[in-house]
């Protein structure tokens, strides 16, 4: 079956995992399919000087981000397509929605970060070793090209393809917050609408809060401070 939309997400990026848990609670109201796809933000940010771009960090967050994805693609070889949603929520899971200091873990080694959610889900656990294999790299490559076709290439993750092939794909919404169950279909009317207006390029702001995720600690309930972003970076960190 057709999905009624392609997700591309990187399992480092917050903002894409925020966005993912609001497309889960539509697809459970509306009944959508949805299509878990590839793109990754080192690959995106192949040709960039890490140092003077990003805040320290950055580069080694992207690289763990990469080995996860090689071993979605290793689980979606072997276990269909549907097997990487249920993988990317148990990611997000461990990494934003779990006490701080788990990316710190993963970072430290990816294999052993995880061996045990694969444990958790009922899968091989010898699937973490794809996590150094640069094999699954260009089936990466090309998933994170064909991202990148449909909205261009000034942009980050996630990035959502409505109603695919023929429909237009867009990068963000990047929210800060979940919606309320009783406001998300709102929300994702009012974005399919823009999509289908093929003249749409373009809403933003640069101010971003802190993800809600408790892993960034942030709780619920809590507003993150206010940060402005330039280019996939907070502007500040990059400048002091």
């Amino acid at each position: 079956m057709m999905a009624d939309l392609d997700f591309y997400f990187d399992p480092v990026c917050p903002f894409a995992w925020m966005t993912s848990k609001w497309v889960r609670t539509v697809a459970s109201q509306r009944n959508y399919q949805v299509e878990w796809r590839f793109i990754s933000l080192r690959m995106v940010n192949a040709e960039v000087d890490y140092d003077s771009h990003f805040p320290p960090g950055y580069e080694r967050g992207h690289t763990a981000g990469l080995e996860l994805l090689r071993v979605a693609a290793a689980l979606r070889s072997t276990h269909g397509a549907e097997a990487v949603g249920r993988l990317y929520a148990a990611y997000g899971a461990e990494i934003f929605d779990s006490e701080p200091g788990r990316r710190e873990e993963l970072n430290r080694d990816s294999v052993a970060f995880v061996t045990p959610i694969l444990a958790q889900l009922g899968l091989p656990t010898d699937l973490a070793e794809s996590a150094l294999d640069t094999s699954f790299d260009p089936e990466i490559r090309a998933e994170t090209d064909r991202a990148l076709s449909l909205t261009g290439r000034d942009v980050g993750t996630p990035i959502l393809h409505f109603e695919p092939p023929e429909g237009t794909a867009l990068f963000g919404p990047v929210i800060s917050r979940l919606p309320d169950p009783s406001e998300a279909i709102s929300l994702w009317e009012h974005v399919v609408a823009l999509s289908r207006f093929g003249g749409f390029a373009e809403l933003k702001r640069s101010l971003r809060e802190t993800p809600q995720l408790r892993g960034l600690g942030i709780d619920v309930g809590q507003i993150g401070a206010e940060e402005d972003w330039q280019q996939g970076h907070r502007r500040d960190a990059v400048d002091s």
